[in-house]
């Protein structure tokens, strides 16, 4: 029998983009031989898409939508931003949101097992065509769903950045405005914490010495009584607040209201004649965190050269 872990069928999954039952056949023909399988999946004619395995994705897309009540957002990645704005790898990152709506997976290995939209086919037995037909090396990276309450997705810059928004509303009143205009502010200043009491005590410990060092070494705040100097600790806290909690920080669409994210939620609820309450959001930026291949071109046209006039 065959000696392999369902770590290494994930593995060879993940190499070639084929689907699971496909690895785990080709390693038990192959005795769990890596190599042999991901050479047995080439000769089945499965693996076209193992040489683009090993490539960097790291452009892509971040989509959000609401389907049926339902919030989810996800990012896949590509190679290329070129693809990543094609209309084919645009429907399929839909897709794959939609999918992630329609079955609530666990993770991304429950969502590569659930089944693509419109197909009897799991998400992980259509990615070979999908990376067949698109041309580069595909990765289902992440997602989120928001199954209660309600969400609000929105895309920026063709999918650089997706945020949802999940707000609790109340009294029938359709919170799509508010949602879209708060996920903006997300999206454009990236918050690092939804409210101020988010704010860890070694946060705020952290902050405050910072501020105490920076009026020791003034030689004119140095000099002032303690009491003083915690006072001036205490603004320099509000003003942390203000630039780095979201309900905290001012509305950036000053041309409809001015003043907090907070207050802009409440104004815009009583306005409508309900109760909009932010519960929470997630913000993907697509690529954040992948090492990307920096090519050397001079480099590859030189060596070309050279390799021609040999």
């Amino acid at each position: 029998m065959a000696s392999f872990t369902a770590a290494d069928v994930k593995t060879l999954r993940e190499m070639t983009s084929v689907g699971m039952m496909d690895c785990k056949k080709a390693l038990t023909e192959c005795d769990g031989d890596m190599d042999k399988a991901v050479e047995y999946l080439r000769e089945k004619g499965l693996a076209k898409a193992a040489k683009k395995a090993g490539r960097i994705a790291a452009e892509g897309m971040s989509f959000a939508l609401v389907e049926n009540g339902v919030g989810a957002m996800v990012e896949v990645n590509c190679e290329t931003d070129f693809c990543a704005k094609s209309d084919l790898f645009v429907a399929f990152v839909k897709d794959i949101a939609k999918a992630v709506a329609e079955n609530a997976p666990a993770d991304v290995d429950a969502l590569m097992a659930s089944k693509y939209p419109g197909s009897d086919l799991t998400v992980a037995e259509t990615m070979p065509e999908k990376v067949m037909s698109i041309g580069e090396n595909l990765q289902i990276r992440r997602f989120v769903r928001f199954e209660t309450n309600t969400s609000v997705g929105y895309v920026h810059a063709g999918g650089k950045i997706g945020v949802l928004v999940n707000l609790a509303v109340e009294g029938g009143v359709d919170a799509t405005e508010v949602g879209k205009n708060v996920a903006m502010q997300i999206a454009a200043l990236n918050p690092r914490f939804w409210d101020k009491t988010q704010v860890t005590e070694d946060v705020l410990a952290e902050e405050k010495k910072i501020a105490l060092a920076l009026m020791d070494s003034d030689p004119k705040m140095a000099s002032k009584p303690a009491q003083v100097k915690e006072k001036i600790v205490m603004g320099k806290m509000n003003k942390f607040y203000e630039e780095n909690c979201l309900l905290q920080m001012d509305f950036v669409r000053s041309d409809i209201f001015q003043g907090t994210v907070e207050k802009y939620i409440a104004d815009a609820a009583k306005k409508l004649g309900g109760s909009i309450k932010f519960v929470d959001a997630v913000r993907f930026q697509t690529g954040e965190g992948i090492e990307k291949k920096a090519d050397d071109f001079a480099a590859e046209v030189a060596a070309q050269i050279a390799g021609a006039q040999k």
